[in-house]
């Protein structure tokens, strides 16, 4: 099979991306973010490699080739998820406009992309952007990346339909040098209602969404305030995924459910699972709030899609289905897909921020790996069309 080899992640915040490369086999060179906090996360899972805590707009391309130790055409792969607030649903529509600094952010991710000349490019965003501002970012990193001869796909992927329990559509914009048209990676996952069961089970063998419960039920029961840096499973794994992100785990860590303020656990605790705001007594109601403030998860729901608000009750549905608290970093580690050995550092809301920001490994993973194997196929195919023409050659000669 063939193997890429060297690796750098621009924008890797806590390194969401960089997980799924090298569950692949990637050897990363670096990392870069102009967020030091998020980047400590990196730097304390990646050992092996540099962890650059610059400034994109500030660095120019050759200058950070020098830090990495590297020259044009000899990187393996680039992948990047550029900040998305300028082109994110959650900003109000007036408050988002075509050349917001967040946005050009990806100009200066395509900048590095055309002096540094990896072999492949992945680069991910929010679902938006692919349509928004009448697709102009979308025309611009196709024809820029074009121009330089790369053969560009675009796609909006759902995180949970590749075995990560939450909503989360995003797109990526995947390029190559060797003019491959890259397919979609298919789901490995499907949503199933009993709607759908008979016609599901006829045609489709992949499992169902995995829901919150799949990955967080093997956890230790909290009260609000209660963890430590180092918790004992009290389970074994209860399924396959909760198999897949221990690892060889023994012990987990960011098991630590935040302290509530007391108007905040009264309000949760007022609450079943499922429940939320508008189902609060009147007396705890609030003057406003995101729809999805208080809310309870439910042990069979799809999470929604993390965010770097997660921290805070009145931010979204971060209420535990079970225990009268909010979810754990390990919790929401567990439903981004990052594996159980990945720790953590930081202050609780610098984790929710780093966590919130991240890729979902698995959905990374995935997405490589799909690479890889179009890209074999194609170089089998290649080499196979060019052998019979050889042969076809020789024939008419003789």
């Amino acid at each position: 099979m063939y193997k890429f080899k060297k690796a750098v992640d621009l924008f890797c915040g806590c390194g969401g991306i960089s997980v799924g490369l090298e569950q692949t086999g990637f050897e990363l060179l670096a990392g870069m973010d102009i967020e030091k906090k998020y980047l400590a996360s990196f730097k304390h899972n990646f050992p092996k490699a540099k962890a650059l805590n610059i400034d994109i707009t500030q660095t120019a391309p050759s200058d950070f080739m020098d830090l990495v130790e590297i020259t044009a055409n000899k990187l393996d792969i680039l992948v990047g998820g550029p900040p998305c607030q300028g082109f994110s649903k959650n900003v109000p529509l007036k408050n988002r406009y075509l050349h917001d600094p967040k946005n050009l952010l990806v100009n200066s991710f395509l900048d590095y992309c055309e002096v540094l000349r990896p072999k492949m490019i992945l680069m991910e965003n929010v679902a938006e952007m692919k349509n928004g501002f009448e697709k102009a970012y979308s025309q611009e990193v196709i024809s820029r990346l074009e121009n330089e001869g790369y053969t560009v796909t675009s796609i909006v992927l759902n995180a949970a339909d590749y075995g990560v329990p939450q909503r989360r559509r995003r797109a990526f914009f995947i390029a190559n040098q060797y003019g491959l048209k890259f397919e979609s990676p298919l789901p490995t996952h499907y949503a199933q209602s009993k709607e759908n069961s008979e016609i599901y089970n006829l045609f489709f063998s992949n499992p169902q969404h995995i829901n919150v419960w799949d990955a967080i039920g093997d956890l230790p029961k909290l009260e609000h305030g209660e963890g430590q840096k180092l918790t004992h499973y009290t389970s074994l794994p209860q399924n396959n995924y909760q198999e897949f992100i221990r690892g060889n785990c023994e012990l987990v860590t960011n098991h630590i459910a935040r302290k509530l303020q007391p108007i905040q656990y009264e309000r949760l605790s007022s609450l079943e699972a499922g429940q939320g705001l508008k189902d609060l007594p009147i007396h705890l109601q609030t003057k406003g709030g995101y729809s999805g403030a208080y809310g309870r998860l439910t042990k069979n729901m799809i999470a929604p899609t993390i965010t770097r608000w997660v921290f805070h009750p009145g931010s979204g549905r971060w209420g535990h289905p079970v225990d009268i608290r909010t979810l754990t970093m390990r919790e929401v580690a567990r439903i981004q897909s990052f594996p159980d050995n990945y720790e953590f550092v930081g202050s609780y809301n610098e984790q929710a921020g780093q966590l919130g920001n991240a890729v979902p490994p698995l959905l990374a993973k995935i997405i490589i790996q799909s690479m890889n194997t179009q890209l074999e196929r194609f170089k089998k195919e290649t080499k196979s069309s060019q052998l019979t023409f050889s042969v076809d050659n020789l024939n008419a000669i003789a």
